[in-house]
């Protein structure tokens, strides 16, 4: 298609000498005589260049310059000017016309002129072209860089996840190994003090303080007997009895349980049901021991008000469940050692609750995970696959 040239004069004669000198160089030639005539051609036409007369009457060639430059600035401009003062050339360059014509102008000159300008607005017009196309590559490989960076941080989170699952089952598997044989030879030591203490207990039922000591002391004989139950619990299990358990109902009769310390510890609880998964098939005792621990573990953290919140959802896959509490929260340093046997930050605790906890939710090919933020609070989030759904 041939370049579109405007020609923009008041005097008929030099529209008519352009239009027949462009026709004959192969231009497509549009004429106006104003420049409220030019703007309008164009918006509607879009000509590659103007031949803009300098001195029209209302809208002088000054105001159409501008104007074409700000709302057009792919149609370029050459002045055509009866004045040749450096004053005028220089006005109309810095307004932004690609060169100016002296009239009366030369044939040659004029196509000359014409065909450089047309020259000039290719090759910048190319090259804005390139340099757009390589802002959106730029774009696009920031683009790509960054879900790339995303997609390895998820990758890495995962590895680590999966590194600390290992890990957490290997130290139960070890656990498991040496607390059995712990436990056989505590028991027979254990089992001896509490017999002779129970000997002893007739024989000194008359002095008042010793027979006191002889309670305390099968009193300690029967608390490191329960720990070392807990202690066999969280590393093998009891032996379960596999049934359809309704894990919302399950939920809901702990949280009754737990009623008279909600109200005293002012803790609210915002239950969200979004769907009722079906049953599952596991141990109701196992599965009343998960959130007993985990609603202890929270009202231990909120003996000053709180709310405790349980949310359950679920998919064609697995049921999940959050249990959130508005705490002090884990401090960052202690998040990997929560499920670690023995650890624990209460005064009085054993260190076994998530313990065990974590040996149920794995018994059930289950998923557990927790954030927290010190001072806001802790969310608990546990997994079950619905492969061992019941119905």
């Amino acid at each position: 298609m041939p370049n579109r040239i405007l020609v923009v004069d008041d005097e008929a004669i030099i529209l008519q000498l352009a239009r027949m000198v462009l026709t004959s160089r192969g231009f497509e030639v549009l004429t106006a005589q104003s420049g409220q005539e030019c703007l309008k051609i164009v918006s509607r036409q879009s000509p590659a260049l103007v031949l803009l007369d300098y001195m029209m009457p209302v809208m002088d060639g000054m105001t159409t310059l501008r104007y074409l430059r700000q709302h057009h600035p792919d149609t370029y401009v050459i002045m055509l000017t009866g004045k040749g003062s450096e004053q005028i050339a220089v006005e109309v360059m810095k307004a932004g016309a690609a060169d100016y014509i002296l009239k009366p102008f030369k044939n040659q000159d004029l196509v000359e002129r014409i065909e450089n300008v047309l020259r000039i607005r290719r090759i910048e017009i190319h090259n804005r072209e390139l340099r757009q196309e390589r802002e959106r590559l730029l774009n696009e490989i920031e683009s790509w860089n960054l879900e790339l960076e995303r997609r390895v941080a998820e990758k890495t989170q995962e590895l680590e996840l999966a590194h600390a699952e290992i890990l957490q089952a290997e130290k139960l598997a070890a656990l498991g190994h040496v607390s059995a044989g712990m436990a056989h030879e505590i028991r027979n030591p254990l089992n001896a003090i509490g017999l002779f203490a129970q000997i002893l207990k007739p024989v000194l039922a008359h002095d008042a303080e010793k027979s006191g000591y002889i309670d305390k002391l099968l009193y300690e004989v029967d608390r490191i007997d329960a720990i070392l139950s807990k202690l066999l619990d969280a590393s093998k299990g009891p032996k379960v009895t596999l049934k359809p358990v309704c894990l919302v109902e399950t939920i809901d009769r702990i949280l009754d349980g737990f009623d008279e310390q909600l109200k005293s510890c002012h803790v609210k609880v915002e239950r969200q049901y979004e769907q009722v998964p079906p049953p599952i098939m596991a141990d109701i005792g196992e599965i009343e021991q998960i959130f007993n621990n985990l609603f202890a573990n929270s009202l231990y953290e909120m003996q000053h008000g709180g709310c405790l919140g349980v949310t359950v959802r679920y998919d064609s896959n697995k049921v999940s469940i959050a249990v959130s509490d508005t705490g002090s929260g884990i401090p960052k340093e202690n998040l990997t050692k929560i499920f670690d046997p023995f650890f624990t930050t209460k005064a009085k605790g054993t260190g076994f609750g998530l313990s065990v906890v974590l040996r149920i939710v794995k018994t059930y090919q289950g998923h557990i995970s927790v954030r927290s933020t010190e001072g806001e609070g802790t969310v608990f989030n546990l997994e079950f696959p619905l492969a061992v759904s019941c119905c």
